[in-house]
């Protein structure tokens, strides 16, 4: 990445030891710091089953082959939301949930899973799960009363196809089916009880006060403020980073993952999940609506606070690389190659920005 060097001496950023900048992550309180001191990486269990896609030493990773991964999670979410009454509910339902999303979320899940050794099959239902979560979201979000956007992955978002009420309503639904598939997903596939439950309450704690809502709720208190560092992030860690990390931690929880190992995958998928904002907020500045398929510039119409607008695009992209850097520092205590899909995801997201004419 080649990213021109600026002076933030009013900014403060240190997603590593070596930055000269200062921006402290928001945990919950159950988990130690992103800054504490790295112990020595411990090698960690990584035995895929049968089930899980396996990199030996002499076979490359591929990001694009672990990606057909996102076509058994289209298959998995199929089933899940077959098509009922009434029929119009359903059809607002799938028209977003199979509006062609990369399956990001899910990826992480079962990435999560094969890292601490785990069935892919167990993950399964909670990969599809956070996309239900993060469907409604999309839905909710583009609402006249939240955001107000009329375009989302090329096509009209959900309330302008199907009216607002039916809108609401079915990202309601979908978030009821998400908890209702995990609980009945793990029962299929023998999830001990006690695993289930912990990740019920994880992708409760980040849909809730600990999470989106409280995300979004600071974010549409923020437009036309003038808003800080700190704030911005503490939006953003809330509003997208606390799902894409649920996403990782619960497909750790199912699989059997040790507290250690939980902790390790929480702290790497906080970094990536504050990595997709900084790259989406450098991305909205930079492409236009075809390119985006959403509507680009509106965060600026809005004057809501983005990271290039508070530091600058350079400024978001030295970031970005540090965040990369910081969540491939947490995969370090991993042992093996089921480690790679993980850290070519972060990659890939620096990659995609990094490629753009900025």
């Amino acid at each position: 990445m080649a990213a021109k060097a600026r002076s933030f001496n009013q900014i403060n950023i240190n997603a590593t030891s070596s930055s000269k900048f200062s921006l402290k992550l928001h945990l919950p309180p159950r988990s130690t710091s992103l800054h504490a001191k790295k112990s020595t990486p411990s090698l960690v269990r990584c035995t895929p089953t049968s089930t899980s896609t396996v990199f030996k030493d002499k076979d490359p990773f591929s990001l694009e082959r672990y990606t057909s991964k996102a076509m058994t999670v289209n298959e998995a979410l199929d089933l899940a939301l077959p098509l009922g009454h009434p029929e119009r509910l359903f059809e607002s339902m799938g028209y977003s949930l199979f509006a062609g999303g990369k399956r990001v979320r899910p990826m992480l899940a079962l990435a999560a899973c094969e890292l601490v050794g785990g069935d892919e099959a167990a993950a399964l239902p909670v990969a599809c799960a956070v996309e239900m979560v993060y469907t409604m979201s999309l839905i909710h979000d583009d609402l006249p009363c939240m955001d107000d956007d009329h375009l989302r992955r090329g096509r009209p978002t959900n309330h302008v196809a199907f009216g607002v009420s039916t809108a609401l309503l079915a990202g309601d639904a979908l978030l009821a089916c998400a908890f209702e598939h995990v609980a009945r997903g793990c029962t299929e596939h023998g999830v001990p009880a006690d695993r289930a439950l912990r990740a019920v309450a994880e992708l409760a704690s980040a849909v809730g006060t600990d999470g989106l809502v409280t995300g979004q709720v600071v974010d549409l208190a923020s437009e036309g403020a003038d808003v800080d560092l700190a704030t911005l992030e503490y939006i953003h860690v809330h509003k997208t980073a606390r799902l894409l990390e649920a996403a990782a931690v619960c497909g750790a929880i199912v699989s059997g993952g040790a507290d250690e190992e939980i902790e390790g995958i929480r702290r790497y998928a906080r970094y990536v999940g504050l990595l997709f904002q900084v790259v989406d907020d450098v991305l909205d500045v930079t492409r236009t609506s075809g390119q985006l398929g959403k509507t680009a510039g509106k965060d600026i119409a809005t004057d809501k606070a983005k990271y290039p607008k508070l530091m600058g695009v350079d400024g978001a992209l030295t970031y970005a690389a540090e965040l990369v850097a910081s969540a491939e520092a947490e995969l370090d205590r991993f042992d093996g190659t089921c480690k790679e899909p993980l850290r070519h995801l972060a990659l890939t997201v620096l990659e995609e920005v990094s490629d753009s004419d900025v």
